[in-house]
């Protein structure tokens, strides 16, 4: 049986790109589409859950995590920074926690290395 990854970050749309204008929402979409496809060629099952940055995200993480049960959990880079998202991140962080307390939490550094990530921690 595949294991099952819930990757969740913000959405590509929503992210204020001043900072690191090389990125594009549309580049940061591929990226992580390219990493979902990766994940599910190494015979991982995968969810996405890309949240916004408003009070919806913990909903829509809570649903998520509640649809089914999760072998890891991947949080993305763009919800540990800017220091001005460290709520969201505890918030979220702390929800994972509670609703999935037997997945592996595993953290990834760029919207490209979201395999690796994965597979520090679990095997497909």
């Amino acid at each position: 049986m595949a294991k099952r990854v819930l990757a969740i970050g913000i959405e590509p749309g929503n992210v204020d790109y001043s900072a690191i204008p090389q990125f594009t929402p549309e580049l940061v979409r591929g990226y992580i589409e390219a990493q979902l496809l990766r994940l599910r060629d190494l015979g991982y099952e995968v969810t996405s859950c890309l949240i916004d940055l408003d009070a919806t995200a913990e909903a829509s993480v809570a649903a998520a995590l509640r649809e089914a049960s999760f072998d890891c959990i991947v949080i993305g880079a763009g919800l540990r920074e800017p220091k001005e998202r460290l709520l969201l991140f505890e918030k979220v962080l702390n929800l994972v926690h509670r609703l999935a307390p037997n997945a592996a939490i595993c953290f990834n550094t760029t919207p490209a290395d979201t395999a690796e990530a994965v597979q520090r921690w679990i095997d497909p």
